[in-house]
């Protein structure tokens, strides 16, 4: 009862039965902060959705997003994020409780843009560390991660978000350092598939979550939902790609092959 905020850290795929079990535990009017990246594969809901479902429309919320690897924030590295939230003065008061010589959190009331950013920077790092274990090289992966932030700015738009938010540390800051640096567990996932291991033996000797499996397949409805038109994989072919390997469907080999036989177009950022 003496509570002034509670964070929610629970994978978002088991967030709705861990709040049902605590729910009536949680005193009314006090903020719940989400740490949570996804969609729920069920409902198809970002966070925001679930925890308004879970916790009720009157609830204050925040999100915090952004390049935070837990075990670089414990031995007191630098970073940055990104606090999303309708509620302004919330907002500041969590700025301000969080702000240290080593953290620093700035505002977005973007609550959509910074969770689609959240949940498709996992997707991306899969597809990022298959490039990886495929022995790519930099070149590729460093276009793969580019045009992989176009989809993530493409959905951003369709599910309501700005655009502009995608350039920022939900965005392209936690995409990059989920990307390119080695304490990802979606990554290592990517890594382990373009070596040639299967999915099932991958999260059978995994102790830890990878969202972005579960993740690549819920984008993928969420696309088929909300984008008007056919073939939606020619429009986000990275994201399409990473579930159909997901699933079994192509080798993450075959998956690079689609890459580079798209049709040739111009390099657009309007849309």
């Amino acid at each position: 009862a003496d509570a002034h905020f509670i964070f929610h850290a629970v994978p978002v795929q088991f967030t709705r039965d861990a709040l049902a079990k605590v729910s009536h535990l949680i005193p009314p009017g006090v903020p719940v902060i989400s740490l949570s990246k996804g969609i729920e594969t069920s409902s198809l809901m970002l966070m925001a959705e679930v925890l308004e479902d879970c916790l009720g429309s009157e609830r204050p919320l925040a999100f915090l997003s952004g390049p935070a690897f837990a075990s670089e924030i414990a031995e007191g590295l630098v970073t940055a994020v990104t606090i999303a939230s309708a509620d302004r003065e919330l907002a500041n008061d969590l700025m301000e409780l969080l702000a240290s010589t080593n953290f620093r959190a700035l505002y977005s009331p973007d609550v959509v843009g910074v969770e689609v950013g959240g949940a498709v920077k996992n997707v991306i790092a899969i597809a990022a560390g298959m490039c990886e274990g495929l022995g790519l090289g930099t070149n590729a992966m460093a276009a793969l991660v580019t045009r992989g932030c176009t989809e993530m700015r493409k959905l951003v738009v369709v599910c309501g978000g700005e655009p502009s938010t995608v350039f920022g540390l939900s965005g392209v800051g936690d995409t990059f350092g989920t990307c390119f640096g080695p304490l990802s567990r979606n990554r290592q996932v990517g890594m382990r598939l373009g070596r040639g291991e299967t999915l099932e033996e991958i999260l059978a000797s995994s102790s830890e979550v990878a969202e972005g499996v579960a993740t690549s397949r819920a984008i993928t409805k969420l696309v088929e939902k909300r984008v008007k038109g056919y073939r939606r994989d020619l429009k986000y072919p990275i994201l399409f790609g990473v579930a159909a390997i997901l699933d079994g469907k192509i080798t993450p080999r075959e998956g690079l092959e689609r890459l580079m036989e798209m049709p040739l177009r111009v390099e657009d950022f309007s849309r």
